[in-house]
């Protein structure tokens, strides 16, 4: 699992920063002197840059990541700030699913028990964490509904309990001879492929 130690003093700044990220364009690398021209010229906020770094946003060397890009998308960003905070503060997450602020102090808690931190050093850990949480959608957009999901023998299940228990066959009105048929469906997660099946015994075997 992973717990990242990094914080922020300006932790207020927090949301400012992202919104420069999101709405201006993404610099071939990430220095402190990017960060003064966006107004950021405390020497504190050069803890932005490590932050973002154990966020994913920047590589080691301060490059932008794909991360870093997927986040100025802005209806996206929420998710994509989701998807950094489980990285980097996965042993959060095992606390609770969707953390908030009323859970402070057990945050605060996770901070000194997993990095030894003092009062004073776990409470900004915490409240580096909650204000970047502020920033985020938990959501989950990226699982699938139950709706959607289409098991192999699902769909001919299904079909058996919502048709009559009709023989499949064609049917010689002459002699009224009924010609039963086994279908072996094939393994496979395409519905498609289930309704061409179907439409074809309509179409061949149930003919007047």
């Amino acid at each position: 699992m992973a717990l990242t130690n990094t914080y922020v003093l300006p932790v207020k700044r927090i949301p400012d920063v992202f919104a420069k990220i999101r709405d201006g364009q993404a610099p071939e690398q990430f220095t402190n002197q990017l960060l003064k021209d966006w107004d950021f010229n405390s020497t504190n906020d050069r803890a932005f840059i490590p932050l973002l770094k154990a966020l994913g946003f920047l590589s080691s060397d301060g490059k932008p990541t794909k991360r870093y890009h997927d986040y100025r998308d802005h209806s996206r960003s929420k998710h994509i700030m989701a998807e950094a905070l489980k990285d980097a503060y996965a042993d959060i997450f095992l606390i609770k699913a969707k953390p908030a602020v009323s859970d402070k102090k057990a945050i605060e808690g996770k901070f000194k028990s997993f990095h030894n931190a003092s009062d004073n050093t776990a409470d900004l850990m915490a409240k580096t964490f909650i204000a970047l949480i502020g920033l985020a959608d938990f959501s989950g957009t990226t699982s699938e509904s139950p709706n959607t999901i289409v098991n192999e023998n699902s769909y001919a299940e299904e079909s058996t309990l919502n048709t009559k228990p009709e023989p499949i066959g064609r049917i010689n009105k002459l002699s009224e001879l009924h010609y039963n048929i086994q279908i072996h469906l094939p393994a496979t997660k395409d519905v498609e492929v289930y309704n061409a099946i179907f439409k074809s015994l309509r179409e061949h075997l149930l003919e007047d």
